[in-house]
């Protein structure tokens, strides 16, 4: 197989073994889908969808998702020089504050951040629990939960 100029759709559960296409990505990048797949979540047009699985179908990547929630959509950021990835603490009832951001130079370097169970920030010890691309906003997100460990400095 050649994945060179890939392509990715994704597919929406329409009943209990029934997908329906919604989008629909030509010309795509290895290393963006392979992203895209570790991303729990995937917002676009203001509802947010939850991966139930994915696939390979000859030289078309499949996201298998089911919608999880609407809301309105939020304005696209500032284009900026990189890709950007926000990391936030998951925490309902505080909104998912920003912990920090920054822009990576491509998609293997946002996938080694949200591909790792373990991130340290200020060495402060935060784990994994979930993450989403926001089509919307421009930005991949990461969400973690304090371990109450710290690195010794």
């Amino acid at each position: 197989m050649q994945f060179e100029g890939a392509m990715l759709e994704y597919r929406l559960q329409k009943g209990k073994d029934k997908f329906e296409p919604i989008y629909y990505y030509t010309n795509i990048d290895l290393p963006q889908i392979l992203t895209r797949r570790e991303c729990e979540f995937f917002i676009k047009e203001g509802k947010t969808y939850k991966q139930l699985s994915s696939a390979i179908e000859d030289e078309l990547f499949v996201i298998y998702v089911e919608l999880y929630e609407e809301t309105p959509m939020e304005m696209q950021e500032l284009l900026c020089e990189g890709i950007k990835l926000e990391i936030r603490e998951l925490n309902t009832s505080k909104n998912h504050p920003l912990i920090t951001f920054e822009y990576m130079a491509n998609h293997l370097d946002i996938l080694s951040m949200i591909g790792s169970i373990y991130t340290y920030i200020e060495d402060k010890e935060w784990e994994r629990d979930s993450a989403e691309i926001d089509e919307d906003r421009g930005v991949y997100v990461l969400y973690v939960t304090p371990t109450g460990y710290m690195l010794a400095t």
